[in-house]
């Protein structure tokens, strides 16, 4: 709707993946770096970790873009708050699709149909990656210790750590939870946390978006505008997202030029009321 009034191509401040728009920030990239070394390397888990809206699952996918052919499949559990008798279930329908009539297989068969996928993986050639989002949703369905099992699968058959790695992505709580199952936590090759952005890495990832998003312009945002953005989205990429495509919404509608401090703070009591209205 506003692309044109801001000389835009496309909308810079979508919270979905997209590889043009994905900004390395210091320290996203050092976690990128660091999980493509565990998965490539073969390693048994790792641990991917941040406040929510840090971009942990578009970090994800951005691995997963640049691995290699040998790692596969990728296999995703995106909410894991079940028992464990169910997280089990649910990875092996994913692992080792169910004959029909086979949907309430036990623990034990699910456990045999997992290990079996395994064993074929391997003996074709490949690694497999296990994504569990939401990790911090684990401790309190009890569930680590499942998690710690199922890295054990067809260990023998692998040359490496484990035959299968698995990538935990979750709340900074995770970290805590992790140190409560020691068997498990010293299974975690790399440990990722992402940090909030500084003010000049806002500045430079709002930059970015926008110049993916086509603009050849300087940004429209003022330096107070942009200090406002800071302290309101508290350097985290989708508050910051939400805060600027509503500010250059109101731009737009406001037929601005510019965007200033009072756009910024208009733009957080529209977003605040939404929230408080949806409550």
């Amino acid at each position: 709707m506003y692309e044109s009034h801001w000389n835009l191509s496309a909308f810079p401040f979508d919270n979905r993946f997209d590889s043009e728009f994905y900004y390395p920030s210091e320290s996203h990239h050092a976690a990128l770096l660091k999980l493509m070394y565990s998965i490539e390397t073969r390693r048994s888990a790792a641990l991917l970790c941040g406040d929510s809206g840090m971009g942990k699952s578009m970090l994800v996918e951005a691995a997963i873009a640049q691995l290699p052919e040998s790692i596969s499949p990728v296999l995703r559990v995106p909410y894991p708050a079940m028992p464990p008798d169910q997280l089990v279930r649910y990875i092996a329908r994913q692992a080792a699709p169910y004959e029909p009539g086979e949907a309430n297989l036990d623990v034990g068969t699910s456990i045999e149909a997992i290990e079996r996928f395994l064993r074929h993986n391997l003996s074709d050639g490949y690694h497999a990656l296990l994504v569990i989002e939401e990790s911090h949703l684990l401790e309190s369905s009890g569930s680590l210790a499942a998690v710690r099992m199922l890295l054990n699968l067809a260990s023998e058959q692998s040359a490496s750590e484990s035959a299968w790695s698995i990538c935990l992505v979750g709340n900074i709580p995770t970290v805590g939870h992790l140190a409560r199952h020691p068997e498990l936590e010293d299974r975690i090759a790399v440990r990722c946390v992402l940090e909030r952005f500084s003010l000049d890495s806002t500045v430079a990832y709002i930059e970015h978006r926008l110049r993916a998003a086509g603009s050849n312009r300087p940004t429209p945002f003022s330096e107070r505008a942009l200090e406002a953005l800071q302290l309101h989205a508290a350097g985290i990429p989708r508050r910051i997202n939400r805060l600027c495509d509503m500010a250059m919404m109101i731009g737009y509608a406001q037929d601005l030029q510019q965007i200033d401090e009072s756009v910024i703070d208009l733009a957080q009591q529209e977003l605040s009321a939404r929230i408080l209205y949806a409550a």
